[in-house]
């Protein structure tokens, strides 16, 4: 029996199913659900948490607000999760409906008040006090409103509509499907981040976009103010722990430039050194509004190496990047992870294992997600969560069939979400290569959007299509095959990598999502003979670096649902290899283009 920490709201939420659960379920307070800043890489002191139970009811498509709720949703975890209380499927003739009061606090009165959702999937429309504030689609982005003109004095009412077609329709979704099975998981509908209220001021700083350039010994900090005024002036002011180290300012609405310290110090997996960042916005010769932030000095390029093989670069000096393919899969919370402490686990035993590198496939996390993984020291491959279709798929060779068209309206979303993904997580250091495709799915006008993508960010490495079909297009040739590694195709021009490999599967029987539908690309019985396998592909891996690969990612974190080929349960609760064989060997492999 799991014991709760809030005792009379027990009846009101308990975990829904009988599935296993990780063990940071149990810890949860549902009047204090996930009460960290949401928003790290731009942070202010005042803010107020929704999360916490909500009323919820789900209706057939288009009807009006209900009058009656269903029960109550433990927000913000998805309504398909047990960690909601409710484990129902929503599917696209329905739609979810979600209501809360909430009250500002007095001390806010002279201000704006921002109410900021971290996702929702898909369809969002949002009314306070009956008053329509804003509607947003995509499921993995954040996104927000002012709501001032709609607040009363006293309590307000909050009301959420969500739509959600999962697999029925064009909409990036990465691996949610209506029926779940083998590589295709449970869908995630509704909110699945935090939700919560920032008071500012009328004019005051709404993005922050940070740029380092390592040669040049800059580093760029453009500041989005919501008004833009001939007398704003930002000034940012770059600090080593206590100390201011440089700073800088600009008028006009131009990119602030900051001068570095001689000899600054370098972002990299073994130091991953993070620069404090104070902006402050005035208007005229008054303050008036202030972030905190934080940035990197650190480079990711691709260059020939002594041998012409072209390497993928930290800093200008060849690094191989090996990690786990790392889903963010929770059996608990699906998306969402059940805590903080949880959602950094994952990074921690990442690096625990030895590895320097996360490929996160096709799903984004929340932004908090990516502060653990620049203040641990990952280097992350962001994939674009694929929805809709394909084309033909052709693995072996470069591809010379006709991609499929997108619908207009399917091509439109696609751009914006991706848009939408590359603007939330351009100032994390940690964030390395784009992949806006994996395996074909939903592949469309490769080169256009490939070029796009290097276009709008310059700064980090574009993977065209992870294992789908190849286009001489980006800077990376990305190659699948399981178990064992192997090189079919070589490409002299970019770098060429192993996006996924290995997926050895073991089963342990307390641990299993279903006990009795569970699946890896290879099985064995013990913790050592899983190693054994392990070991002997990283052995394979050496000699192909050797021969032209540049980075590996290894399948996977975690086993996911039915899928038994993590290196450690769905659960976390067990580690299913020897940890320091793989971290000597994965260490091995990291330092290998260093020899």
């Amino acid at each position: 029996m799991i014991a709760f920490a809030t005792l009379p709201l027990f009846a009101q939420w308990q975990p829904a199913g009988d599935r296993i659960k990780t063990k940071w379920a149990s810890q949860i307070n549902v009047d204090n659900v996930l009460p960290e800043y949401p928003r790290p890489i731009m942070e202010r002191q005042e803010w107020q948490n929704l999360n916490g139970l909500w009323d919820y009811a789900i209706l057939p498509q288009g009807k009006q607000k209900p009058s009656s709720f269903d029960g109550k949703i433990l927000v913000p975890f998805a309504v398909e999760s047990s960690l909601s209380g409710v484990q129902k499927s929503l599917g696209k003739a329905n739609e979810l409906w979600y209501q809360r009061s909430f009250s500002v606090p007095a001390k806010w009165k002279n201000d704006k008040i921002l109410l900021h959702f971290g996702a929702v999937d898909w369809k969002a429309d949002v009314w306070v006090n009956d008053v329509k504030v804003g509607g947003h689609t995509g499921g993995y982005t954040p996104f927000g409103f002012d709501i001032t003109p709609a607040l009363k004095s006293g309590e307000n009412t909050l009301v959420v509509r969500v739509w959600d077609s999962t697999d029925d329709g064009f909409q990036p979704r990465g691996k949610q499907v209506n029926r779940p099975g083998g590589i295709w998981y449970t869908p995630v509908s509704g909110i699945w981040q935090t939700v919560w209220l920032e008071p500012v001021p009328a004019n005051y700083i709404e993005n922050i976009k940070t740029t380092p350039d390592i040669d040049k010994n800059v580093l760029s900090v453009e500041v989005s103010p919501s008004e833009c005024k001939s007398s704003n002036r930002v000034e940012v002011k770059v600090k080593d722990g206590s100390s201011v180290v440089a700073s800088a300012s600009a008028i006009n609405g131009q990119v602030v430039e900051i001068p570095m310290p001689q000899n600054p110090k370098l972002w990299t997996p073994d130091s991953p050194f993070l620069y404090g960042l104070e902006i402050t916005l005035y208007d005229g010769a008054k303050a008036v509004d202030k972030v905190n932030s934080y940035a990197a000095m650190r480079k990711y390029a691709i260059q020939r190496d002594s041998k012409g093989i072209v390497r993928m670069q930290l800093n200008n000096k060849a690094l191989f990047q090996i990690g786990p393919l790392d889903q963010g899969w929770w059996p608990d919370g699906l998306y969402t992870a059940p805590s903080d402490e949880a959602l950094r686990y994952d990074i921690v035993k990442t690096k625990d294992f030895g590895f320097n590198m996360i490929r996160k496939h096709v799903k984004v996390e929340p932004a908090r997600w990516y502060t653990h993984c620049d203040q641990l020291g990952i280097i992350v491959w962001q994939d674009m969560p694929n929805g809709d279709r394909g084309p033909e798929w052709q693995m072996h060779q470069y591809f010379t069939g006709t991609e499929r068209l997108r619908s207009p309206e399917s091509e439109a979303n696609y751009r914006k979400e991706w848009k939408e993904i590359v603007d939330y997580l351009y100032s994390n250091p940690c964030v390395g290569v784009w992949v806006p495709f994996n395996e074909a799915w939903g592949q469309f006008k490769t080169p256009e959007i490939v070029a796009w993508t290097k276009q709008y960010d310059p700064s980090r490495l574009v993977n065209p299509s992870s294992g789908g079909n190849h286009y001489a297009a980006g800077d990376i040739l990305d190659l699948h095959n399981y178990p064992q590694p192997a090189m079919y195709l070589y490409d002299g021009q970019r770098a060429t990598v192993l996006g996924e490999y290995g997926g050895i599967g073991l089963a342990l029987k307390e641990h299993l999502w279903e006990p009795d539908r569970n699946w890896g690309y290879v099985q064995f019985n013990t913790s050592k003979e899983v190693t054994d396998e392990y070991v002997k592909f990283a052995e394979q891996l050496k000699q192909l670096v050797r021969q032209g690969f540049s980075a590996a990612v290894y399948t996977q974190t975690t086993d996911v649902e039915v899928e038994i080929n993590g290196l450690m349960t769905y659960d976390r609760a067990v580690i299913k290899i020897e940890e320091p064989r793989v971290k000597k060997v994965n260490q091995e492999l990291c330092s290998i283009l260093g020899e």
